[in-house]
């Protein structure tokens, strides 16, 4: 363990024993560092919520292993007693990214310069959110989607999908990201189909699943992108 004389540590601070902390870092009361995690200069890391709902209640933010937090990042704890705010395993949060109350945050997750989340939004495993881009509360994300930057989400992007705009609209299925996640081939034609018959047919979304269900092999992934559409609150960009 390497802690640079400058820095400020809680004397109930747990550290794992390849931790290196550098100058001027302050690690407050209730912290537990594990291995593998990198944090760059001036994130800040388990601070009041931004919630007009909080009270002060006794709430937490938990990090997986081999997460990126690179420079000014911020993540807010929860709010409501016991409840997390969540960032998964291998996950890169690129400067100024903001993560907000009661997020979700999946594993291998990419969010570039100062994407934005609102309180409780979920993003799944493998999903990359460009740049700047502001993702409204309760929005969920699905896997191994990609958000392009400067994009408006005020509905659920579902997973497999490649969406961009103002407001943010599923334009197609990112191909390169399921062929670099070694999805088969036969798999990523049959999202397509099921891209057209979602956003390209008319129909409505009811019916388009029906119409998927009947027509479409059933695979995990269509399974996937059956079931988020079916259970999406805030409707489907």
């Amino acid at each position: 363990m390497t802690i640079h004389p400058t820095a400020v540590i809680h004397k109930n601070t747990k550290i794992a024993g390849d931790v290196e902390i550098g100058p001027y870092t302050i690690i407050g009361e209730n912290v537990q560092i594990g291995k593998g995690c990198k944090i760059f200069s001036h994130a800040v890391i388990g601070t009041q919520c931004q919630d007009l709902k909080y009270k002060g209640e006794r709430a937490f933010v938990k990090i997986g292993e081999n997460t990126v937090i690179r420079e000014f990042v911020t993540i807010n704890y929860a709010t409501g007693e016991g409840e997390e705010t969540v960032v998964g395993s291998n996950c890169l949060l690129m400067a100024y990214v903001h993560v907000a109350h009661n997020c979700k945050v999946g594993n291998n997750v990419v969010i570039a310069n100062a994407g934005t989340l609102a309180g409780h939004v979920e993003i799944e495993d493998k999903a990359i959110i460009g740049g700047l881009t502001a993702i409204h509360q309760f929005c969920k994300i699905g896997s191994l989607s990609i958000t392009g930057g400067c994009s408006k989400v005020v509905q659920d992007i579902p997973p497999y999908m490649l969406s961009d705009g103002h407001p943010a609209q599923s334009h197609s299925i990112n191909a390169i990201g399921l062929r670099r996640n070694n999805v088969p081939e036969e798999t990523r034609l049959n999202l397509k189909k099921a891209f057209k018959i979602i956003f390209r047919s008319g129909l409505s979304t009811l019916s388009a699943i029906d119409k998927i269900q009947s027509e479409i092999p059933s695979s995990l992934e269509i399974s996937h992108l059956v079931d988020f559409i079916k259970n999406s609150k805030r409707g489907i960009c």
